[in-house]
C-alpha cells in the first residue's frame, strides 16, 4: 500500500488502542448541545490523531469532529485537508457493540481520494489510496495478519442493501420497499460502506443527517473499490461544503451509495428524491 496508507494504518491503530481501552473499562458518557453521545474514548483517540497528522502532515489542516463541536473549525480554502471522526458509532460503543469504527480521510478537490476505516473491536481495517481500495485482517495482538485486495461486486438479480442501525427512517424503508430489498443488514458506523466495497452488499440509502466526517473514509473506501456515493438527484457528494443556507458547515444531504452505480440506479435516485420532496 501507498506510504499515506501505511500513516493512516499507524495512526489509527494507536487511536483504537486508546478506544479500546476505554471500552473495556466501560466509559462514562456525556451529551453535547445536539444531544448526540461522547466519551473519554472520542477525545482521546481525536487528541491521538490530531497530533500525528500535525507532525506527518504540518501544512494539511484537519477537519475532526469533537475539535470542531467545541468552535475549532480550520481554513479549509487551499483545497486539501483531513476529515476526521475518532468514533464513528459511538452509540454502537456504548452499548457495547462491535461496529465502531476510526475514520480518517484525505481530502483534494472536494472528493475523498484516500481515507482508512478501523474497527478495532473487529481487529479488521479498510484502506484505501490511488483508486486501490485493501482490507487489513489483526491478529489476536492487533498486528497485521493478511492483507487482501477488494472489489464491488457486479448487481445480481436481488439487491442486498445495509442500513443505519441507529438512524433508520421511513424513507428508508420506502427506499427498500420500491426496490424489492429482500435481504437487509442493520450495522453501525462507516462499515456500511465497507461492506459494499468488500462485495457482500449493494445499496447503503441514509435519508438521515450526516456529517462529512462521518462519511469521507467510507466513502474514500467504496470508490476506490468501484462503488460511487451521490445525492438523490443523482450528482456526486462533495466536502468541504460550507456556507450552506439550508444546513450547518460540512453537514451531508441525503445519499445513496451503490456498489454497482448505472444509470438505472441514478434514475432510482432521483425518483425518490422527488417521491419525497427532496430534489
Amino acid at each position: 500500500m501507498t506510504p499515506l496508507c501505511q500513516i493512516f494504518e499507524h495512526i489509527a491503530l494507536e487511536a483504537g488502542a486508546a478506544i479500546l481501552e476505554v471500552y473495556d473499562a466501560g466509559p462514562e458518557v456525556c451529551y453535547k448541545d445536539d444531544q448526540s453521545p461522547v466519551t473519554e474514548a472520542d477525545e482521546r483517540a481525536e487528541a491521538i490523531i490530531l497530533e500525528r497528522l500535525a507532525v506527518a502532515f504540518p501544512g494539511i489542516p484537519v477537519v475532526a469532529e469533537e475539535s470542531v463541536c467545541s468552535g475549532r473549525v480550520p481554513d479549509i480554502s487551499g483545497g486539501s485537508f483531513f476529515l476526521v471522526d475518532p468514533l464513528d458509532g459511538t452509540k454502537e460503543f456504548i452499548n457495547r457493540r462491535s461496529d465502531f469504527t476510526v475514520n480518517i480521510a484525505l481530502i483534494k478537490g472536494n472528493v475523498p481520494v484516500a481515507g482508512i476505516v478501523y474497527a478495532p473491536a473487529q481487529r479488521c481495517a479498510y484502506v484505501a489510496d490511488g483508486g486501490r481500495a485493501e482490507k487489513l485482517l489483526l491478529d489476536k495482538l492487533w498486528a497485521l495478519e493478511h492483507r487482501q485486495p477488494i472489489r464491488v461486486r457486479m448487481r445480481g438479480a436481488e439487491l442486498t442493501a445495509v442500513a443505519s442501525r441507529s438512524h433508520n427512517s421511513s424513507e428508508t424503508e420506502a427506499f427498500l420497499t420500491g426496490h424489492g430489498v429482500m435481504n437487509y443488514a442493520s450495522v453501525g458506523s462507516s462499515l456500511k460502506f465497507c461492506l459494499l466495497a468488500e462485495g457482500k452488499a449493494d445499496v447503503y440509502p441514509r435519508f438521515g443527517r450526516t456529517m462529512e466526517w462521518d462519511t469521507a473514509a467510507g466513502d474514500a473506501v467504496l470508490r476506490a473499490a468501484g462503488g460511487s456515493v451521490v445525492r438523490l438527484d443523482g450528482s456526486r457528494l462533495l466536502y468541504g461544503k460550507t456556507m450552506q443556507d439550508e444546513d450547518s458547515d460540512f453537514a451531508n444531504p441525503h445519499f445513496i451509495a451503490w456498489a454497482d452505480m448505472s444509470p438505472v440506479h441514478l434514475t432510482a435516485a432521483e425518483g425518490v428524491g422527488a417521491a419525497h420532496g427532496l430534489t
